[in-house]
């Protein structure tokens, strides 16, 4: 292994690490996240078809496709309003923003939308349009969750 798929085992180490589910009022308890991170790959069967599985994210390459899987519950006694389930897109990756339901930050989490209607300064003072590699998190929005109630969720990355 050379040092830079070891970078990239690293980045893709540390996407698993990161879960956290963030509450829109500090008093609600945090829901419980735990997540899986797999690579696709593309093998061939023995009809000699094309056939898409998940591997171990053990060892990863750029342009690699990375799926997440987020799997959270409310273990809490009282039911959650309004909360989002928040994750950290590290550098290196670049998240596939399809999910109509994701909302996107590129400021750290200061400010979320859909990345048409995000903007970034530029040296020269003026604005442009965000990018997906300048999505910083991402999050997807959770109206209310009852104790006990449990649910999952998946999504993309691209590794750069």
């Amino acid at each position: 292994m050379n040092a830079g798929s070891m970078h990239l085992g690293a980045i893709a180490a540390t996407l698993v690490a990161y879960g956290l589910a963030v509450p829109a009022a500090a008093a609600q308890p945090p829901l419980r996240l735990s997540s899986q991170t797999f690579v696709e790959r593309v093998a061939t069967d023995l009809n000699g078809r094309a056939r898409r599985i998940l591997a171990s994210a053990d060892r990863t390459a750029p342009g690699d496709q990375l799926i997440v899987i987020l799997e959270w519950r409310n273990d809490g006694p009282a039911p959650l309003r309004n909360v989002a389930i928040t994750r950290p897109v590290p550098r290196g990756l670049e998240p596939d923003l399809d999910d109509p339901m994701m909302q996107m930050s590129v400021d750290g989490g200061a400010h979320w939308g859909r990345l048409d209607n995000l903007w970034l300064p530029t040296p020269l003072g003026g604005v442009r349009r965000a990018v997906p590699a300048d999505v910083t998190h991402i999050r997807w929005p959770l109206p209310q969750a009852a104790p006990g109630q449990s649910g999952r969720l998946s999504y993309r990355l691209t590794l750069r």
